[in-house]
């Protein structure tokens, strides 16, 4: 049962992605900002991961 908060996390994540790609394809004019959004949380991302990581061990 130690997947399910993993997965639940996936589930939410997908569901963000898709509500977000939906508000971009309604209103063309937040493509920027949007790509731009993406791209920080995109690299915030890759340095959690990085740093739980290196800590774990």
């Amino acid at each position: 049962m130690v997947a399910m908060p993993g997965m639940l996390l996936v589930l939410v994540g997908l569901m963000v992605v898709g509500a977000l790609g939906y508000a971009v394809y309604r209103r063309p004019v937040l493509t920027q900002p949007l790509t731009v959004a993406l791209a920080g949380a995109a690299v915030l991302i890759a340095m959690v991961t990085t740093l739980a990581s290196v800590t774990s061990g």
